[in-house]
């Protein structure tokens, strides 16, 4: 009888209490975007689906993969932007086409009409269906429905990504990730309401970019792949800016060994976004 008691009372209290929220990461505008990414001690944790967020079957860098995220949680996406020989924007982490595509070489040395012959294949080298999307492509797909982080490839021009969101509308789909206060100016320049994941890994990173000008509530602040003391992540939340923590890696793998309640306690130490490798796991535990 005193069992039966204790799981009405305990089914009772699990019926009564809502899960986490969601964020809802699709903005009309970039000033939508801007307002959202105004840290507050009631801000929801977001997810970054590290180079869109690949599962076994879904390939990284890939528009059906981005949607397999989303169909599980809300997730802002990761994701990478190369350029081919006849100066098309694609995404694609790699140099070469070699890991994750049916062909081979540089992708700088390759024209995208044969680029549009390949498939994609998975982290497992499986081969997919799947076809390389173009950067229009994919700002085109997240307009309106969540938001991509743009890791800029070297040698790809700062001013032909942000002509091509300018051109597409997207501005509020977008942060554009650099690694340096110097390109945070250069970006901020080229247009001064584009929102901006910039690399602060330390108080005196913090400083620096302060003193350049870079407006914080333009920014997420990136605080590398591992954790930080918390007195960082409370120095960007007096600034009012989210502190992001690249868990793929090192902090993934832990969690993994020893349990995901880690990304709960993380959390609460201060981090509010997770680029991670595993979004989909991260998401059981941040909005369940």
């Amino acid at each position: 009888m005193k069992k039966l008691l204790l799981l009405l009372i305990i089914t009772t209290f699990l019926l009564a209490s809502p899960p986490y929220a969601e964020p809802d990461l699709s903005f009309d505008s970039v000033e939508d975007l801007q307002a959202f990414f105004v840290w507050s001690p009631d801000r929801l944790p977001v997810l970054s689906a590290h180079r869109g967020g690949p599962y076994p079957g879904y390939p990284e860098n890939c528009i059906e993969t981005f949607q397999n995220i989303l169909n599980h949680y809300p997730s802002t996406l990761e994701v990478d932007v190369s350029v081919t020989k006849d100066s098309v924007l694609i995404l694609m982490h790699d140099w070469s086409l070699d890991r994750t595509t049916t062909g081979s070489g540089r992708v700088n040395d390759t024209y995208y009409d044969d680029l549009d012959e390949l498939f994609l294949e998975d982290n497992d080298s499986v081969l997919t269906e799947f076809k390389i999307p173009t950067l229009e492509e994919a700002l085109l797909w997240a307009k309106g429905k969540t938001v991509l982080n743009l890791d800029i490839k070297r040698g790809v021009p700062f001013k032909k990504v942000i002509d091509l969101v300018h051109q597409t509308e997207t501005q509020a789909s977008v942060l554009i990730i650099v690694y340096s206060i110097s390109d945070g100016i250069k970006v901020n320049n080229l247009d001064p309401d584009l929102m901006l994941s910039l690399a602060i890994r330390s108080q005196e990173e913090l400083e620096r970019a302060l003193e350049a000008g870079i407006p914080m509530n333009r920014v997420t602040a990136f605080t590398g792949t591992r954790l930080q003391k918390k007195t960082l992540y409370n120095m960007l939340h007096k600034e009012k800016v989210f502190a992001n923590c690249g868990t793929l890696g090192n902090l993934d793998r832990k969690a993994k060994a020893k349990g995901d309640h880690l990304y709960k306690q993380w959390e609460k130490l201060g981090i509010d976004i997770f680029a991670t490798d595993r979004p989909i796991e991260v998401g059981n535990i941040l909005y369940k």
